[in-house]
């Protein structure tokens, strides 16, 4: 997240986000389609994604952070909708994948998980930063979604323009790295690894100390130690994607914007958005086909560059984009994987902007990759696609994303994960529905469950509505994936607003906690139909 940029040669504001950018270029070919996210491990073909079959593989994520944060896991588990539900709307929107912000303080030993809410997330309790994202990695692969894995900061304080501080060595970073390939070897949710974010410059040039690229100075040129990163990695886990960000200017430092002179004045772009010279000095990694390049791109909430007051914006815009990492895409060098992206959309320039960056980068499966920032309602200058309740969702920057969102297989179904126990039909499925029941953790009071129904009917139901019995004595605590109320021992689950259709063949998860006697839903009903 937080990260300032430069343009001209100026030094900019420090700001609390990221950046990246795209382009949508014609492919001669009609590749095979993966579904969702492909078979087993990902790698590269020209400017493409393909899976272990070599089907085109288009990655539509969001991050969720706070594992880079002094809470050292993810935000949002201290609210009403437990871990589980959160991953469950993702899916149901569209994400199939997830990019995982850290710093190297949440893979300390004895490192400790805060802002959990106990009562809504049992199942966390006394549970490590890393056993945490176990479970989310093992519940978002049982939807299909993938996993990038993303060296956000050294260490919880903040940021660095280098991949290394004082207090934390290149050493430290490559052997964490090499540490959490080994713990995922084999887990083909996890594909790769974006591997320091947002390098950027630092100093006033000629007097640079921030990340430069083809520079050659060993101790600042970000290509030259992600080479060292990247084949590190691979050597341990050589199936990983290698996700390379840019810099903000190619120097590594900033111009002197004080001496009157522009004429050598840098052009500088946002931190980690800057990927002008990896044409002419190209990351080179051990394994062929695991490169791609992952520019940041922002908009006015996070600085007002001077490309948003031209005359001609937003038609200024695509050649900006080229410039700073579009000609890889168009050239058929690498693959684009757009690792942030995101505003509040308070200024009307905005909502122009992430519609023109999303038509840039292309529709269906054969478009960049991406990944939205963010999942979080608590990003200072972004916002995110989940609201304050960490529940319902911004339907305003959902809608534009939506078109180019290809959903992860399964991810409509919201299935358990592999190797947990599914409970029995709460009835003989004899209506137009189906229902199935999962209890996820109890506890002394109370306990959580998860209620799939599955429309078996020929047309779709719409709005939907889910209703079941408990028995006496059994109250609501909280629900999500639907509104959820109770009226005596009857429980309704209605639609949300951002997706009131069921399909013919779609299943709906509602989720909840409840207080009493753990007790498996009767008399399930969709839309008053008896499943």
């Amino acid at each position: 997240m937080f990260r300032p940029k430069a343009l001209g040669g100026a030094l900019t504001a420090l700001v609390t986000v990221s950046a990246g950018v795209f382009l949508a270029a014609a492919v001669s070919t009609s590749p095979a389609v993966a579904a969702g996210t492909g078979t087993g491990y990902l790698h590269t073909s020209g400017n493409q994604i393909v899976d272990s079959t070599g089907a085109t593989v288009r990655l539509t994520g969001i991050n969720w952070f706070g594992m880079e944060t002094d809470n050292k896991t993810f935000h949002g588990l201290w609210s009403n909708n437990p871990w589980r539900g959160q991953l469950d709307t993702m899916a149901r929107l569209g994400y199939n994948t997830l990019r995982v912000p850290y710093s190297n303080d949440a893979l300390k030993p004895g490192a400790t998980a805060s802002g959990i809410n106990d009562f809504v997330n049992p199942d966390l309790i006394g549970l490590s930063p890393l056993q945490i994202l176990d479970k989310v990695i093992d519940y978002a692969g049982s939807k299909g979604m993938r996993i990038i894995l993303d060296r956000h900061r050294p260490t919880a304080a903040g940021q660095s323009p280098l991949w290394y501080t004082s207090t934390v060595s290149e050493a430290t970073w490559i052997n964490d790295w090499k540490m959490l390939a080994q713990r995922y070897a084999g887990n083909t949710t996890v594909i790769g690894a974006d591997l320091h974010n947002e390098p950027h410059a630092e100093g006033t040039n000629p007097a640079a100390t921030g990340a430069c690229w083809g520079c050659g100075d060993t101790t600042r040129d970000w290509r030259l130690a992600a080479e060292r990163a990247g084949n590190a990695i691979l050597g341990v886990q050589p199936n990983w994607l290698i996700f390379v960000e840019g810099v903000s200017c190619p120097s590594g430092g900033l111009s002197n914007v004080w001496d009157g002179d522009t004429s050598n004045d840098e052009d500088c772009g946002w931190w980690g958005g800057n990927l002008s010279k990896a044409g002419q000095f190209p990351v080179r990694l051990s394994v062929a086909n695991r490169l791609v390049y992952s520019p940041h791109e922002y908009a006015t909430s996070v600085y007002r560059q001077t490309w948003f007051d031209a005359p001609d914006y937003p038609a200024n815009m695509p050649a900006i984009w080229d410039k700073y990492f579009g000609y890889l895409y168009k050239q058929n060098i690498a693959p684009i994987m757009m690792g942030e992206f995101g505003s509040t959309l308070v200024d009307p320039k905005d909502k122009v902007w992430l519609e023109k960056l999303m038509a840039y980068t292309g529709t269906g499966v054969t478009g960049m990759s991406f990944t939205y920032w963010s999942w979080n309602p608590n990003s200072g200058d972004t916002g995110g696609i989940a609201l304050d309740d960490w529940t319902n969702i911004n339907t305003a920057k959902q809608a534009i994303l939506q078109p180019y969102l290809i959903a992860p297989s399964g991810g409509g179904t919201s299935e358990p994960p592999t190797g947990e126990p599914t409970g029995p039909p709460t009835d003989p499925p004899t209506g137009a529905c189906t229902a199935t029941y999962r209890q996820v953790n109890a506890w002394q009071g109370g306990f959580q469950g998860e209620l799939t129904v599955k429309n078996t009917g020929s047309g779709a139901v719409n709005p939907w509505s889910v209703t079941w019995s408990w028995p006496s004595g059994v109250t609501l605590g909280s629900g999500w994936n639907a509104t959820v109320t109770q009226s005596g021992t009857t429980v309704t689950a209605a639609a949300p607003s951002h997706a009131p259709s069921l399909p013919a063949g779609g299943s709906v998860t509602v989720g909840f906690t409840a207080n009493g006697t753990a007790s498996t839903p009767g008399t399930v009903k969709l839309s008053g139909t008896s499943c």
